[in-house]
């Protein structure tokens, strides 16, 4: 398709969980909902319509031990793209990735910054690793660098107790999110255990990345202060195997990882059911492949999400909270059309029939 022709997207377009259309067009690379006037070089797909998918949880440039080259986050970027996701919120990373603002052919990048963790408390050649005193400082640094969110690493294995613990003293992370959002960035933390959370929380943080630690004593305070979770239930569903690769050095580490793994559903549930907004994330780059935001959504059914809620937790509520536009008039057209109507089905999001980037239909 030129750039000059129009793109018309019959059958139904799914604009929001209560706003189903029939038809819209593409003019210029924007969303029209009026059949342009005098239109010629017109192009029609037909299917069901919905915004571009949404990765709040995947990290381009990012592989096994660190930064990786531009071509492979490129590849990275493109399978994500070729899977229907047209927004990624990249949730850590230590690669400089501006260069795909210049590419019209790949997804849209909310960036994080690199990680931020204690020393010796992540993935060797993923975060800065600072200790408290320099929190504030690094959080500062990296929320100037972002797209509006700063990542910081809430617990990790503590070597000398052989479990999962908190990274941060709470007079840390109370400073650190307090800088955040004076400098108008959100914050989130990667949090697999129980005890990282309630501070986090009680100091202000916007969301918690991964949320097996959720108990029930914590869901009310979740709740009350709004505070987002992206399960990447698709990650978590590692943790066995994690677990017997640990088992001998770290026992009690890797019988906590199991304990966290066998609740993952009821943990994700109880949260939506308690009204926490719970969105779609991958954990792409690192040790998972790009390309599973199908998988994840299908997770969040398997775990009680009803479908058209599992479906908004990576389209059109996943963008408002974002920031980004959907299937608005005059928005940017990015969109993803299915063979059949994803309410019934969500796993149809697996095998898209189009993809719509810009206003380009991806052949």
């Amino acid at each position: 398709m030129s750039d000059r022709a129009v793109l018309h997207v019959k059958g139904r377009v799914l604009v929001g969980p209560d706003d189903v259309r029939d038809e819209l067009w593409v003019v210029d690379g924007r969303i029209s909902y009026d059949r342009p006037v005098g239109a010629r070089d017109i192009r029609t797909v037909r299917g069901w319509a919905l915004p571009g998918l949404v990765d709040a949880h995947c990290h381009v440039g990012l592989g096994p031990h660190g930064p990786v080259p531009e071509d492979v986050a490129e590849k990275q970027a493109l399978t994500d793209r070729e899977a229907g996701t047209l927004l990624i919120r990249d949730a850590g990373s230590p690669s400089d990735t501006r260069w795909i603002d210049d590419r019209e052919d790949l997804p849209k990048i909310i960036r994080a910054g690199r990680h931020i963790a204690r020393t010796r408390r992540y993935i060797r050649g993923y975060a800065w690793e600072i200790e408290p005193e320099d929190l504030v400082a690094y959080v500062a640094q990296e929320a100037r660098r972002g797209d509006g969110w700063v990542k910081l690493v809430g617990d990790w294995i503590d070597r000398e107790t052989g479990d999962l613990s908190a990274c941060w003293p709470r007079e840390a992370v109370e400073a650190a999110i307090t800088e955040a959002h004076r400098l108008g960035a959100r914050v989130t933390a990667h949090c697999f255990s129980e005890d990282s959370l309630q501070d986090l929380v009680e100091s202000g943080i916007d969301c918690i990345e991964h949320a097996t630690g959720l108990t029930e004593d914590l869901i009310p305070l979740f709740a009350s202060r709004g505070v987002a979770i992206v399960p990447t239930l698709v990650n978590i569903a590692t943790f066995p195997k994690l677990a017997d690769g640990g088992e001998s050095k770290y026992p009690t580490w890797s019988a906590h990882m199991r304990r966290l793994h066998a609740r993952r559903y009821d943990t994700v549930r109880n949260a939506y059911d308690a009204g926490i907004p719970v969105y779609v994330g991958t954990d792409a780059g690192g040790s998972l492949p790009h390309g599973l935001v199908a998988a994840e959504v299908a997770e969040l059914v398997t775990a009680g999400i009803p479908p058209v809620d599992a479906l908004g937790a990576t389209t059109w509520a996943a963008r408002r909270w974002l920031g980004r536009p959907g299937l608005e008039e005059g928005a940017a057209a990015d969109l993803v059309v299915c063979e059949t109507d994803p309410r019934a089905d969500v796993r149809v999001l697996a095998a898209p029939r189009r993809v719509v980037l810009d206003g380009r239909v991806v052949d």
